[in-house]
């Protein structure tokens, strides 16, 4: 495993880092928490040592599924991984509505601390503000009180709804208050290419994610595929999973040499993005994790190959 450092944190993160959303509930269609351990376990043996998780990752009745999982499986080994949680969003939160203040953000760290089972958290990240209207402004004096106390080593911005907080996301790093910037990056979405280029210029940390685009770049969705019920892609129509499928087709000319799979050609394409420090995958066993190390320890695209299927990409297609 080949290491980078996350920006200005001096973070030597692994290429690859394991997001863990499946193992917080249903949203991929669920994982056990011994297989949940079982893979993290695996990740940590072959080199992954960023951990990517948050309260939001688990269900109606129990905030941070996902982060007691990791807790359970990182303990004894606290020491040798990185982990970022975030806080803003809770799934208990019956009316979903997000809480970026500061008793929000106090409350959270602590909750989150107790579920990892740790006494530091090495990123926090606000957990995808819609608006900038949401961010109330004594969040700044909690995340004050986080990072002196040493409960949290650095502060990031995981993005959504992109084109309405990208400026956000640059203020910040202008200003100095964050660290670490989480985007949504793939074959299927370049939206926030222009920003990871632009704050490379601080230098802020570059965490990249969705970047199998919710399974269709997995090489396991087709047009006979039907999503259950409550899964994050059973709100696409016939008509916009089959534009997905056609879309990824035309990347198949990437699956050649060390590549033996489209999950792998989509994570190494984000792996060479100039300016991504690390890639997650949301491996949900020990065969996807392998993929993923696969695609890490891949031979880099040629830059035509990255050129080609930059053009092939017709449109953005909507992140979670």
């Amino acid at each position: 495993m080949e290491y980078n450092i996350l920006g200005r944190t001096n973070l030597p993160v692994s290429k690859i880092g394991l997001g863990t959303w499946a193992y917080g509930n249903n949203v991929y269609g669920g994982v056990s928490e011994l297989d949940g351990i079982n893979a993290i376990h695996h990740a940590f043996h072959n080199g992954i040592n960023l951990f990517d998780t948050a309260p939001q990752y688990g269900t109606k009745i129990q905030d941070g599924v996902a982060e007691i999982v990791l807790g359970k499986a990182l303990k004894g080994i606290r020491k040798d991984v990185i982990i970022q949680t975030k806080f803003g969003r809770n799934p208990t939160i019956k009316d979903g509505s997000s809480q970026f203040n500061k008793e929000r953000i106090l409350a959270s760290v602590d909750e989150s601390l107790m579920r990892l089972q740790t006494d530091y958290i090495d990123v926090l990240f606000f957990h995808s503000p819609f608006y900038a209207d949401e961010i109330l402004d004594d969040v700044w004096e909690g995340i004050n009180e986080v990072v002196t106390s040493g409960k949290v080593r650095f502060i990031g911005h995981s993005i959504s709804n992109f084109h309405k907080t990208e400026q956000m996301a640059r203020q910040w790093a202008l200003d100095n208050k964050i660290d670490v910037v989480q985007v949504v990056f793939s074959l299927l979405n370049r939206e926030s290419e222009s920003l990871i280029k632009d704050l490379s210029q601080y230098p802020v940390g570059i965490v990249a994610r969705e970047c199998l685009a919710n399974g269709f770049l997995s090489g396991s969705i087709n047009r006979e595929t039907v999503f259950a019920n409550g899964t994050l892609n059973s709100r696409y129509t016939i008509d916009e999973i089959a534009e997905r499928i056609d879309q990824v087709a035309k990347f198949e000319f990437l699956i050649d040499g060390d590549i033996r799979n489209m999950a792998q050609a989509a994570l190494r394409a984000v792996i060479d993005q100039t300016g991504v420090n690390t890639v997650l995958s949301g491996a949900k066993n020990k065969k996807e994790i392998d993929d993923a190390l696969t695609a890490a320890n891949a031979n880099p695209f040629s830059s035509q190959d990255l050129m080609t299927a930059r053009a092939l990409l017709t449109k953005n297609f909507e992140a979670a």
